[in-house]
């Protein structure tokens, strides 16, 4: 016990020290959560609330009247990276969280109580489209603020697995505004969803936004004033010395995010349109692959402090430049739920030496006073360029006969992403953010 106490004296603030970065992870993290959690209800619900928006008609223009408003939603990305990425480099990453998720919580909150059509005219869907701005600029702002600090604020040595959980909180969101609406879905009618249950989801992600508001308030400011107040903090021109990072990240991005999208979100239009899977087998096989996947990236983050982010990378561009087009092939065929599930999974583990890494190895590429802005604008950008289109790339090729081209489209862009890595810094680890 004496030798225990001799020990301590030293170990105990360790510990504290210790307690207080893993808070800080969950106070970023949580938000980070809520703002997927929203971004993604939209989609979820669109299909009970189109004709509430919109002028009565076909139901087919209705819902591609919403999903404009959700492509222009996306869209707002980049700028939301611009903006919340200057506020994190020049007011600090703490005060830029705090804004973002309480434009969110506002964005919901609009959709949640926005009266329909019939009862104020064209206001309704030109309000809506402001709400769904709003949460573009904000998803779009939380990226790479909530990435600089979670690597920032990390405990040394392990950076690579406490990041991850940027992605398990971003697919935890998808899972879980899936899963209110699955619920939703079991509890009321379709005419009762129709009518108003649509807008319970919107009402749950701002209260969610609410608690995430107050356990950020908590957290501990990462960046230093004196970083903050130098003249290039948080500017274009900063950014601009540091071009080749930007553009590199651009390259290995574009890979990343297409993968990411098509194995995820397109993956179960994929089975029901091309493999000839029923719309509820493959939305049970999409729901488990993706509860899996979120499970694994804080194992496959904590492989990166061991190996390397460049070695993590080259796996990543490597074997999904490799195996793509032969899984996408194999899906077509599939008879199976299981089969699919596991060509399925084997995709997004390849996917997940990208993802659990995302955000550490786009922070240790930039310096402290444009690290948000490098890490934000370089992610919107090419997110919205490769990601947000890879579900109409897909189906545009597929109406013209030539699926598969879609199939090297990705395998093209995932080599780009090899070739990029590696020209990455060889330490990729224990970098001092």
């Amino acid at each position: 016990m004496a030798e225990y106490t001799a020990h301590s004296g030293h170990k105990e603030p360790e510990i504290a020290d210790v307690r207080r970065r893993v808070w800080a992870i969950i106070g970023a993290s949580s938000g980070n959560l809520v703002e997927w959690f929203d971004f993604y209800v939209y989609s979820f619900c669109s299909l009970y609330f189109a004709h509430i928006f919109f002028p009565s008609g076909n139901t087919t223009t209705q819902l591609l009247q919403t999903a404009g408003v959700f492509a222009a939603g996306f869209l707002m990305r980049p700028i939301g990276g611009w903006l919340f990425g200057r506020i994190a480099d020049r007011h600090g990453r703490k005060t830029s969280m705090l804004i973002s998720v309480c434009m969110m919580c506002v964005g919901s909150l609009v959709i949640a109580c926005l009266p329909g059509y019939d009862t104020i005219g064209t206001w309704a869907p030109a309000l809506l489209l402001l709400a769904r701005l709003f949460q573009g600029l904000s998803v779009g702002g939380e990226y790479g603020t909530s990435a600089t600090y979670m690597s920032e604020v990390a405990v040394e040595g392990r950076k690579g697995f406490y990041a991850s959980f940027q992605y398990v909180t971003l697919i935890g969101g998808q899972l879980l505004a899936l899963l209110v609406v699955v619920a939703l879905q079991q509890i009321l009618d379709d005419a009762s969803l129709r009518a108003w249950g649509w807008r319970i989801p919107f009402a749950i992600g701002a209260a969610l936004a609410i608690v995430a508001l107050w356990l950020r308030r908590q957290l501990d400011e990462t960046s230093q004033k004196e970083v903050r107040t130098l003249k290039e903090a948080g500017s274009l021109k900063g950014l601009w010395r540091n071009r080749r990072a930007f553009i590199m990240v651009l390259g290995f991005t574009a890979g990343g995010s297409l993968s990411f999208y098509t194995f995820t979100t397109y993956m179960q239009k994929y089975l029901v349109n091309t493999t000839g899977m029923h719309a509820n087998v493959a939305s049970v096989v999409m729901t488990a692959a993706l509860f899996v996947f979120m499970l694994i990236q804080p194992a496959i983050g904590a492989l990166s402090d061991r190996i390397g982010r460049r070695a993590s990378m080259l796996c990543f561009g490597g074997l999904a430049a490799l195996f793509t087009v032969p899984i996408l092939t194999a899906l077509q065929h599939v008879n199976s739920p299981w089969a699919a599930f596991a060509l399925v999974m084997a995709a997004l583990v390849i996917v997940s030496f990208y993802t659990s890494i995302s955000g550490i190895l786009k922070a240790e590429m930039f310096p402290a006073q444009v690290r948000a802005l490098g890490v934000g604008l370089s992610y919107a950008v090419a997110n919205a360029l490769f990601g947000g289109s890879a579900e109409y790339v897909a189906l545009s090729l597929k109406s013209m006969g030539i699926e598969t081209a879609f199939f090297w489209y990705v395998t093209l862009l995932c080599a780009l992403a090899f070739i990029v890595s590696l020209m990455l810094h060889r330490k990729g680890k224990g970098i001092k953010l």
